[in-house]
This record gives C-alpha cells, sequence and structure tokens, in this order.
C-alpha cells in the first residue's frame, strides 16, 4: 500500500500569488538538477509517476504542490545548477523562492544530493537560505551506486561538512534504502504545528 495514498498533483505556480492559502503544513523539497529529486518524492510518497522524472537536467521549472492529505502538502521546487530555462523564467525563481520561504505552512526542507557528488556550493547556498527558519534533512541520494564503504564515507563526509545545521542520512530510491526513516521525517514535520529551527541535536545517520 502507498505511504500517502492520497496524493495527488495540487497545481504549479508560475507567481506566489498562485500558491494555495498559506493553512495547514507543507515541507519543500530541493536539490541540484539531476540530483533523483524527482524519484525520491515518488519513492516517499509511494506513487510513481506523481513527480515527473527525466535524464534530463532542469525539467522541473515552475513550483509544483502536491496534497497528500487534506491541509498537508509537499512542494517541488525547480533544481538548481542547470541552466536551460529561458532567462525569463529564471528572472522570476527568485521572488517564487522567497516567498515560499515567508509562509507559515513551511515546516521544513529535504535538500537531495547525490552521493557521488557531496554537498556543493548550491546545496550550500539552499542550506543558507533556509537555515535557521528551517528544520532541514538532507537526503544522500543514489547511494545503491556506493559500495558499503563508500556510502559510509560519504555520509562521514557529509555530517562533517553540515557541522549539524541538517540532519543526514543516505538514501535511494532505486534500491528503497533509508525509506522509512524519510517517510517518518516527513510524517513528523506535517504533523508538526510550529517551525521550529532544526538543533545539532536532530543530527542522524543512516546505515
Amino acid at each position: 500500500m502507498a505511504a500517502f495514498p492520497n496524493a495527488r498533483f495540487l497545481l504549479s505556480a508560475a507567481a506566489p500569488e498562485q500558491y494555495p492559502a498559506d493553512h495547514g503544513a507543507e515541507v519543500a523539497f530541493a536539490g541540484r538538477s539531476n540530483s533523483g529529486k524527482s524519484s525520491a518524492i515518488n519513492a516517499i510518497v509511494g506513487r510513481q509517476g506523481l513527480a515527473r522524472t527525466s535524464k534530463t537536467p532542469g525539467r522541473t521549472r515552475l513550483i509544483n504542490f502536491f496534497e497528500l492529505s487534506p491541509q498537508q502538502r509537499i512542494v517541488d521546487l525547480p533544481g538548481y545548477g542547470y541552466a536551460s530555462a529561458p532567462e525569463s523564467e529564471r528572472r522570476t525563481w527568485p521572488r517564487l523562492i522567497e516567498a515560499l520561504r515567508a509562509r507559515e505552512a513551511l515546516k521544513g526542507l529535504f535538500v537531495i544530493v547525490d552521493a557521488r557528488r557531496g554537498i556543493g556550493d548550491g546545496d550550500e547556498a539552499l542550506l543558507a537560505w533556509a537555515l535557521p527558519r528551517q528544520r532541514v534533512h538532507v537526503l544522500l541520494s543514489k547511494a545503491d551506486k556506493l559500495s558499503r564503504n563508500e556510502g559510509r564515507q560519504a555520509l562521514a563526509t557529509a555530517e562533517r561538512q553540515l557541522g549539524g545545521r541538517a540532519s543526514v542520512q543516505l538514501f535511494s530510491a532505486h534500491a528503497r534504502a533509508g525509506l522509512e526513516e524519510t517517510q517518518g521525517i516527513l510524517r513528523t514535520w506535517l504533523a508538526s504545528k510550529e517551525k521550529t529551527p532544526m538543533t545539532s541535536g536532530e543530527a542522524t545517520g543512516a546505515d
């Protein structure tokens, strides 16, 4: 059975005025283009095809909202680090992102990072944008493409780089590794009443 059986596409927003009403709870997903963000969303929600996947980087250009249950949403942000979108679209993104951060409904942020590449400058910029206002959890995706030892090294490196600013785990949509832990975090955030910044004590790693 799907983790979120009632999940459905809600809307795509090209301007903050098109966002859903700022009620309930929502969690955003962001990552570098081709980091495996859409695959991660589909695996976590348990609905293949909910978020469009593509081998072509930069396909997510609008901010897409999905409803998991009444007053509970996830938000799929455009991939960063790839400039395939027209300049006119790219100019609108800062306003879209800033308006999202100001929403009371936003309870946390998942940052998807290719475990083989590690946390880069674009990921650091996103962390700076989110913290300390938001809770942040980093998914080191495509972990199935690493050996067990490489995975441990990637996780240890990410933990050192994050320095307690965000929690982090290994994750693989293909192998379903770390899936239950991620779903648990998502459910907890969606059930929260307040926007509570993450503390260093929340940082965790997964095998």
